[in-house]
C-alpha cells in the first residue's frame, strides 16, 4: 500500500482543525450515522475551551488506496518545539493562510522550519468565503514569505488551492466549482512524495510526540525511518548520542486509522506508529532493533526564552483547596511533563521547594499550570522573566527579541505606539490594511511585552489582534518600567467584610468580594497610588444603642477585578507571587510579613545603589 505523510502547518486560528474534521468526513473516516464532536482532534479540554491546539496529534484517512498520515500541529509560537519535530515525521506540509488575515509570524516560523527540511509545500488560502477575503494578494504574500525564507526554485513553484475549511471545499480558482475535498487529495497524491526509505535496513524510529494512556502507560509516537517493526521483536532504545537506555520487546504495536489508534502486527519504513510498553524512551530517542548502529539524526529544539519559579503554596491556606501540595509531588509533575514536552526545561531553585520552569513563552507555561490546577495541585507562581546569554564572541549580554504584529483600529495606533514604545518596541512598519485598519510591525525585547496582552485589549476596546514570534537575541536594551501602581495588602486573618471593603474602595480597585478568605500579606486590590498600602478588611461596624437610620443599606461595592491565570500572573512584580489552587487564584506578597517584606525592600534598595 502507498503512504503519503502530510503536516498541516498554519498560524493560531487560520482553521487547521477545522480543515481535518472535513477530510475525516469526506475520505470515509467516519459512519455516515456517527456523531463527531467538532475539531475532533482537539480532545484536551483545554483545547476546545481555548479553541487552540496545544498538542500535535495524527490521524490517517484513505483514499484512492492510498494512506494519507496526517499530522494536526500547534499554530502558537509558544508550541513551537511541537511543530519542529513534527516535521520530522513528514513528507510534505500543507500551508494553511486565512484569506483575510493573511500571512502572519507564526505562518511565518513553520513555513521556516519547512522550507530548511526541504519539504516542497502546497499553499491553501482558507476561508475565502469571508466577505473581507483578499485571495490574490494573500497568494502575493506567501510568495514574497517563500522568497525571504531563501526558499529554492522547485519550492518557489508551489501548488496552489482555494478553500473554506467548514463547509468543506476546494478548488484549484478562485471561480472553480465548489463541491469537496477532492481537489486538495488528489493535489496530495500528486505533489507529496511518497517516503523513499530503506525497508531491508534494522528497525529504527525517533520518537517525536511522547503521551499517557490510563491503560497503555506510556505511548511514543514516531515515523519508521527504516527496515520493518514486527510484534514481539526484540529492541533497545538509544539516547541521541548513543547511550542505550533500555531493552525489551515491542509489545504493543499501533497504526493510526481515522481517530483510532488501532493494534498492528507490522509495519514497514515510511508509516506513522505508535509504540507502547517501553518504560525509559522519551523524546527524542531512537528505538531500533538490536543490530541498529547507532542513533537516528534528530532535528534541536531551540532553547527556551521565559521562566518561572514554582513554588509550594506555604500560605496560611495551603493545603485546604487541594490533594497535591508538596514539593515532591510537583517536581515529579514538571519531570513527567520535560519528558513529553522538549521545549520545556525544569531546575531546581536555589529558593527552598522551588523550581525553574522554562519554555517559549506565557502561554505554554500558563497552559501547564492550568493543567497541573485541574489535577489537584496547590501552588505559588512567581513572576515571569527573560532568560539572557552572554554573546561567546563579544562577552555582550543579551536577551530575547520578539516581531511583533499588530492589527488595529485606526483610532487607536497612537496608544499602541506610545505604549509598545515605552517597552523598548521599534516600530518597522505601519500601513493600511483596509476595513479602516493598520497593520503595524515592532521590534521589541521579549520581557516588554509581558503583561502586556490585556492592557492591549484594553486600550483597543478588544478589537486589537496582537501577533509575535521570536526573532533571536540582541543586546540588553535596559531598564522597562513596569506597573505603576502599589497594591492595598491585608494586615489580619479573617474573612473580607462588607463594612471594611466599601470604605476602601476609594483608595484603589479591589480584587476581593466580602465574604473571601484574606490573610497577612494577601493582595486585596490595586492602589491608585505608586506604593503599597497594609489595610484592614476584617474590621466590622462598631454596634451601638443608637438605631440605625437605614445609611447602611446604601452600601454597595464596585464589582472586584477578577483575574485569569494569565492575567494574574503578568500583573505580579517581582516581589509578589500567584497562589494558584484547584478552586482559587490569588495574588500575595513574596514575604508574607510587614517586617519581612520592609527588610527586603531595603536590602534591594541597598543593591540597586552599589550596582
Amino acid at each position: 500500500m502507498e503512504i503519503r505523510n502530510i503536516a498541516i502547518i498554519a498560524h493560531v486560528d487560520h482553521g487547521k482543525t477545522t480543515l481535518v474534521d472535513q477530510l475525516l468526513k469526506q475520505s470515509g473516516a467516519f459512519r455516515e450515522n456517527q456523531h463527531v464532536v467538532e475539531r475532533a482532534l482537539d480532545r484536551n479540554d483545554l483545547e476546545r475551551e481555548r479553541g487552540i491546539t496545544i498538542l500535535a496529534k495524527c490521524t490517517a484517512v484513505m483514499w484512492k488506496d492510498t494512506r494519507i498520515n496526517i499530522v494536526d500541529t500547534p499554530g502558537h509560537a509558544d508550541f513551537g518545539g511541537e511543530v519542529e519535530r513534527i516535521l520530522n515525521m513528514v513528507d510534505g506540509a500543507i500551508v494553511l493562510v486565512d484569506a483575510a488575515e493573511g500571512v502572519l509570524p507564526q505562518t511565518k516560523f513553520v513555513v521556516g522550519k519547512a522550507l530548511a527540511r526541504g519539504i516542497k509545500p502546497i499553499v491553501v488560502v482558507n476561508k475565502i468565503d469571508r466577505q473581507d477575503s483578499r485571495a490574490d494578494e494573500v497568494h502575493i504574500e506567501v510568495f514574497d514569505l517563500f522568497a525571504a525564507l531563501g526558499a529554492t526554485d522547485e519550492q518557489l513553484d508551489f501548488p496552489m488551492l482555494y478553500a473554506s475549511g467548514r463547509q468543506g471545499w476546494a478548488t484549484e480558482t478562485l471561480d472553480g466549482e465548489r463541491v469537496d475535498l477532492a481537489p486538495m487529495f488528489d493535489l496530495v497524491l500528486r505533489h507529496v512524495q511518497p517516503p523513499k526509505l530503506d525497508k531491508d535496513a534494522p528497525f529504527g524510529m525517533v520518537a517525536s510526540i511522547l503521551d499517557y494512556d490510563n491503560f497503555l502507560g506510556r505511548v511514543l509516537t514516531g515515523r519508521l525511518e527504516q527496515g520493518r517493526a514486527r510484534l514481539n521483536m526484540p529492541l533497545k532504545v538509544l539516547r541521541p548520542d548513543g547511550t542505550v537506555v533500555e531493552t525489551g520487546r515491542l509489545t504493543k504495536l499501533m497504526g493510526f486509522r481515522g481517530l483510532d489508534r488501532v493494534n498492528i502486527d507490522e509495519a514497514e519504513a515510511g508509516d506513522i506508529i505508535a509504540i507502547a510498553g517501553l518504560t525509559d524512551a522519551t523524546i527524542p530517542d531512537t528505538i531500533g532493533a538490536l543490530d541498529i548502529a547507532g542513533a537516528l539524526p534528530a532535528t534541536p529544539v531551540d532553547p527556551p526564552t521565559l521562566a518561572m519559579t514554582f513554588r509550594i503554596n506555604d500560605g496560611p491556606l495551603g493545603g485546604r483547596e487541594g490533594k497535591k501540595v508538596t514539593s515532591r509531588q510537583i517536581r515529579d509533575r514538571l519531570m513527567r511533563e520535560t519528558e513529553g514536552n522538549v521545549a520545556i526545561k525544569v531546575t531546581i531553585s536555589h529558593e527552598h521547594d522551588a523550581f525553574e520552569v522554562a519554555g517559549r513563552g506565557e502561554l505554554q507555561l500558563g497552559v501547564l499550570i492550568e493543567q497541573m490546577r485541574r489535577e489537584g495541585f496547590e501552588l505559588t507562581i512567581g513572576r515571569p522573566r527573560v532568560l539572557t546569554r552572554e554573546n561567546p564572541e563579544t562577552g555582550v549580554r543579551e536577551e530575547p527579541m520578539e516581531d511583533v504584529l499588530v492589527d488595529v483600529d485606526e483610532p487607536y495606533t497612537g496608544v499602541v505606539v506610545e505604549k509598545l514604545s515605552r517597552r523598548k518596541g521599534v516600530m518597522q512598519d505601519m500601513r493600511p490594511s483596509g476595513g479602516g485598519k493598520v497593520r503595524m510591525t515592532f521590534h521589541m525585547p521579549s520581557r516588554g511585552l509581558i503583561g502586556y496582552h490585556g492592557e492591549f485589549l484594553t486600550d483597543t476596546r478588544g478589537s486589537g489582534i496582537m501577533n509575535r514570534m521570536f526573532a533571536g537575541y540582541a543586546p540588553w536594551v535596559g531598564t522597562i518600567e513596569g506597573r505603576r501602581n502599589g497594591s492595598l495588602i491585608s494586615n489580619s486573618d479573617g474573612n473580607a467584610v462588607l463594612y471594611s471593603l466599601w470604605y476602601l474602595q476609594e483608595r484603589g480597585e479591589l480584587f476581593v468580594d466580602p465574604g473571601d478568605k484574606v490573610y497577612v500579606g494577601l493582595i486585596l486590590g490595586q492602589h491608585s497610588r505608586d506604593s503599597d498600602l497594609d489595610v484592614n478588611v476584617i474590621k466590622e461596624k462598631k454596634l451601638t444603642n443608637i438605631r440605625a437610620a437605614g445609611k447602611d443599606e446604601a452600601m454597595l461595592l464596585i464589582p472586584p477585578r477578577r483575574m485569569s491565570l494569565e492575567q494574574a500572573i503578568a500583573y505580579i512584580e517581582d516581589d509578589e507571587l500567584v497562589e494558584v489552587t484547584p478552586t482559587a487564584i490569588r495574588l500575595r506578597k513574596r514575604y508574607l510579613d510587614p517586617h519581612e517584606r520592609k527588610r527586603f525592600e531595603k536590602r534591594t534598595v541597598d543593591i540597586d545603589a552599589m550596582a
